[in-house]
């Protein structure tokens, strides 16, 4: 799956992304470890990027979790992920949104529209119901992101998850697909 925006693509990874990608998270590591679940040594190599990768495609066929790399539109550069994890069918309809970005690329509104046009696909082609997200209440930036695109603070999760080596409380967010405004549409008044 590929999708464009007007600065970004969201496109599944491949294998001959790995190289890519473990750049990516070497180059962001001391920035991203302030917000991404802790990981151990071997995440920074080649082989369990790849495996990352490989698992990534399992589980979308599976309609369990879909990985999308963030690439600028004009030089095709990795600069990040968005992640719809968690897919629950049935009477639930719902994911987990995650998502980061290169540190030298926020700011730009790259996050917003990469965030925009996966939220586009849980509704619009997994036709899901509801999507989540937890975001820490330091990470400004990111809950700037998420309301922008109309997501709702819904609550407060003490001590959620292992961050940096430490248990980091959690707001959550939730949107709705009822709630859910096209791009090409104006939000009503």
């Amino acid at each position: 799956m590929r999708i464009e925006g007007e600065n970004i693509v969201l496109r599944y990874l491949n294998e001959s992304d790995s190289a890519e990608l473990l750049e990516l998270e070497l180059r962001n590591r001391d920035f991203f470890k302030h917000y991404l679940y802790t990981v151990d040594e071997s995440y920074y190599t080649i082989e369990h990027q790849r495996k990352i990768i490989v698992d990534a495609q399992q589980q979308s066929e599976q309609d369990q979790k879909y990985i999308f790399g963030v690439f600028l539109k004009e030089t095709e550069q990795l600069i990040g992920k968005v992640i719809l994890a968690g897919v629950a069918r049935g009477s639930l309809q719902s994911c987990s949104l995650g998502y980061y970005l290169d540190q030298a690329q926020n700011g730009k509104g790259y996050t917003t529209e990469a965030v925009r046009l996966a939220v586009k696909v849980a509704f619009e082609e997994l036709q899901l119901h509801r999507i989540e997200a937890r975001i820490m209440p330091k990470n400004i930036g990111s809950i700037r992101v998420i309301e922008k695109l109309g997501f709702q603070k819904e609550g407060h999760c003490r001590k959620d998850a292992y961050i940096n080596g430490k248990w980091e409380d959690h707001l959550a967010f939730g949107l709705l697909a009822e709630d859910y405004v096209p791009a090409n549409q104006k939000a009503p008044l």
